[in-house]
């Protein structure tokens, strides 16, 4: 299947790992050219030259998205470097977990400033460019929390319920032009994330991380963590020209988790 997407830029943030470098490695082997950003500058090259490898022209940028104007920052150089930009990839690292009353108001200031307004500040940036060219796809990579609340991970359960109430009223308000927006929602995928949660599970527990892993696994009807190139697929297929009729949705990549109808 031809997805369509030679020759069309897509910005990737969080991109040097985990589930952003797993997408900016399915739109690359689609024929994407990269710009991909990180706050980690030894990982970055390194996933900037495992793009590169695939075929694809590729910007790097090392980049604290909370930073301010850092995500404006980020758009502008997408445009420079490439006069256009068609698919923002919007992707944060996941908040501090935790009971309600370990979170301070900082702590959920913190959170909603990394996970919901700089999907706010990209779109912002990225949107006046897509109207131009009449034709976008705003894909915004959260968690089942968009979906159905996670014990112990509050600050960030509110935040992105609101990137999933942002991302649906950008996709009435764009529709008209051609652009889409939509929410990927991944469940248990096994990147740093997990092991970090996993750990936290396991010393509460008093289990081995391992162990704490096969819980996981439990709750999941697969019985089985997700790879990152199972998210990767579904971001790449929802950036293409095959998906222009899909848009307002939260697609949840879990393996079943989601109980919700």
């Amino acid at each position: 299947m031809d997805l369509g997407l030679k020759g069309r830029v897509a910005a990737v943030t969080a991109a040097s790992k985990g589930l952003g470098r797993a997408s900016a490695i399915e739109l690359a082997r689609e024929g994407a050219d990269l710009a991909i950003c990180a706050r980690g500058e030894d990982t970055l090259r390194t996933t900037q030259k495992e793009l590169e490898e695939l075929g694809a022209r590729v910007m790097a940028m090392p980049l604290d998205l909370v930073a301010p104007g850092a995500c404006e920052l980020f758009i502008e150089e997408v445009v420079s470097t490439y006069g256009r930009i068609d698919v923002l990839v919007s992707n944060v690292g996941g908040p501090k977990a935790g009971p309600f009353e370990s979170h301070s108001d900082e702590d959920f200031g913190e959170t909603i400033e990394r996970n919901l307004m700089t999907a706010v500040r990209l779109a912002r940036g990225a949107v006046p460019h897509m109207k131009q060219a009449h034709w976008g796809r705003l894909i915004f990579i959260t968690s089942i929390t968009s979906k159905q609340p996670i014990e112990g991970l509050i600050t960030g359960n509110t935040a992105r319920a609101g990137v999933a109430g942002f991302s649906k009223s950008l996709a009435l308000e764009l529709a008209p032009l051609g652009i889409t927006s939509n929410v990927v929602a991944p469940g248990s995928i096994l990147t740093d994330r997990t092991y970090e949660l996993s750990r936290m599970f396991a010393e509460n527990a008093g289990i081995t991380v391992e162990e704490a892993i096969k819980h996981l696994e439990q709750d999941i009807p697969m019985k089985r963590i997700g790879q990152p190139p199972e998210l990767g697929a579904t971001v790449a297929f929802l950036a293409s020209e095959r998906a222009s009729f899909i848009t307002g949705t939260v697609i949840a990549v879990d393996g079943g988790t989601t109980r919700g109808i």
